[in-house]
């Protein structure tokens, strides 16, 4: 199977594009788009998230893995207790049980593709206490109020 890409809107042909998520979680201006969901003997699924300008997804932490290649423009990510400018082609990896949070926040779009395991576990939103921890940290805490 092969799903034609869309250079001009960054879509893939037959691939519906959908909220980035319905669990109640705090973003904003994120869209996801699945480009394979798991088959034959690859138990992983592949996506493709995408933040507005000015857009940001969820600041959270899981027990999974994640892998992400940034495709499109640029941004930051929150990755443990750094921030870094991210752009097209960086390769990202995201351990299992990290905080983490990108943001479109330097006048660009910031998609990125997204490689998972298929089984996986559920996003967990920061604690009070965590939000304060990360905070005493001036980077963080201009980085969370960046948006």
């Amino acid at each position: 199977m092969i799903r034609r890409f869309d250079k001009n809107n960054y879509k893939w042909e037959g691939v519906d594009t959908l909220v980035y998520k319905q669990d109640g979680s705090p973003f904003k201006d994120v869209t996801r788009q699945v480009l394979y969901d798991g088959a034959y003997d690859i138990p992983c699924q592949f996506r493709y998230f995408e933040c507005l300008p000015g857009g940001y997804s969820t600041l959270e932490y899981h027990d999974h893995t994640h892998m992400v290649m940034i495709q499109r423009g640029k941004g930051q990510l929150l990755l443990g207790d750094e921030v870094f400018d991210v752009k097209s082609g960086d390769f990202i990896e995201i351990p299992g049980n990290t905080i983490h949070q990108f943001r479109a926040n330097k006048g660009d779009y910031i998609g990125f593709l997204c490689l998972v395991n298929k089984e996986r576990d559920k996003v967990k939103l920061l604690s009070q206490e965590q939000m304060e921890k990360l905070q005493n940290n001036p980077q963080i805490k201009a980085f969370l109020e960046s948006c």
